[in-house]
């Protein structure tokens, strides 16, 4: 694919950080299912309020110095690029926001307008707003390349709805597919003067994090919290509150925090999951004894959030 050089960035006026805003979160975009006026990719009327965002492989397009998402105008595209595989991720500031991967060839050609990032290394970088397109984009890329055949008939599907679901090609079935997240919990256990951290055997020497897990069928989110904690770690638990939420695209979970008062406090490692658990203090956190977890996770803002003394 040939570009020229990519239009000036979508202006965007980033959101007070706070508590419980964290990276990836957001509703900045007129979501597609609320949009009523007529999209047309390839009309020239419709153009001109046209931005694209380029992915490769679960990674971003975007500039080096400063770390911003790179946006094109379609009349950046000395090619024109198949409307069948943008995805309308929704509007922003009057522009329509579309999201399209690139093979190969295409990513290469790129190299010299600007990087693909890791979302984990550019998140931390952006505005809130520029992180949550980019999220959203990276999820409904993998989510389309993992559904390709029809689950009922096994035909193959097709991009529908401007790739906001997939249809199945079979005339007879027309079975539609949505768009899945996978919602888990995170939760920050409290024992008086400690917190309970875990580590998993692949995470990075000394890093530990908060208690997580992914909810079962037919199980509340409360339910999950006092299970996971004590599949994990032994330990009880009562006074489970929300915290907040934080979309996670690796690749397509909801995280759902809350914070629980520890019942018990003996830990025994109950499943394979981890490889260490203890109860840490603020003192311990500030002394480097061990590594917390990235500052774009909601795991690190539960941990914050104790350590400042606000639950």
């Amino acid at each position: 694919m040939l570009i020229n050089t990519p239009s000036k960035k979508i202006s965007i006026q980033t959101k007070e950080k706070t508590n419980k805003t964290h990276i990836f979160s957001g509703s900045y975009l007129c979501q597609p299912s609320s949009y009523q006026k007529k999209i047309n990719i390839t009309d020239d009327p419709y153009k001109k309020n046209h931005r694209f965002v380029f992915m490769h492989n679960g990674q971003c397009l975007a500039s080096i110095d400063p770390d911003v998402i790179l946006f094109f105008k379609v009349t950046d595209l000395k090619k024109e690029i198949n409307s069948n595989n943008c995805i309308f991720l929704g509007e922003f500031n009057h522009d329509l926001i579309f999201a399209y991967e690139l093979n190969k060839k295409e990513s290469l050609s790129l190299e010299k307008i600007g990087t693909f990032f890791n979302l984990r290394i550019l998140a931390i970088n952006l505005s809130i707003e520029e992180s949550n397109f980019a999220a959203k984009a990276a999820i409904l890329i993998d989510w389309h390349k993992n559904n390709k055949f029809c689950s009922k008939c096994a035909s193959k599907t097709k991009q529908n709805l401007h790739g906001q679901t997939r249809k199945c090609s079979n005339n007879k079935c027309e079975y539609q597919i949505f768009p899945k997240l996978n919602p888990a919990i995170i939760v920050l256990v409290m024992n008086k003067n400690h917190c309970l951290l875990g580590r998993q055997k692949n995470w990075p020497h000394k890093q530990f994090s908060t208690i997580a897990g992914f909810v079962e069928p037919a199980e509340s989110i409360e339910d999950t919290v006092v299970r996971e904690v004590f599949e994990e770690t032994n330990i009880r638990v009562g006074s489970i509150k929300y915290h907040s939420s934080q979309p996670w695209p690796f690749p397509s979970s909801l995280m759902l925090g809350f914070t629980a008062v520890a019942l018990s406090n003996k830990i025994k490692l109950n499943d394979n999951e981890l490889e260490e658990a203890g109860w840490f203090s603020r003192e311990d956190l500030a002394s480097g004894l061990i590594k917390l977890p990235p500052k774009l996770s909601i795991s690190r803002a539960l941990i914050n959030g104790w350590i400042n003394d606000k639950y």
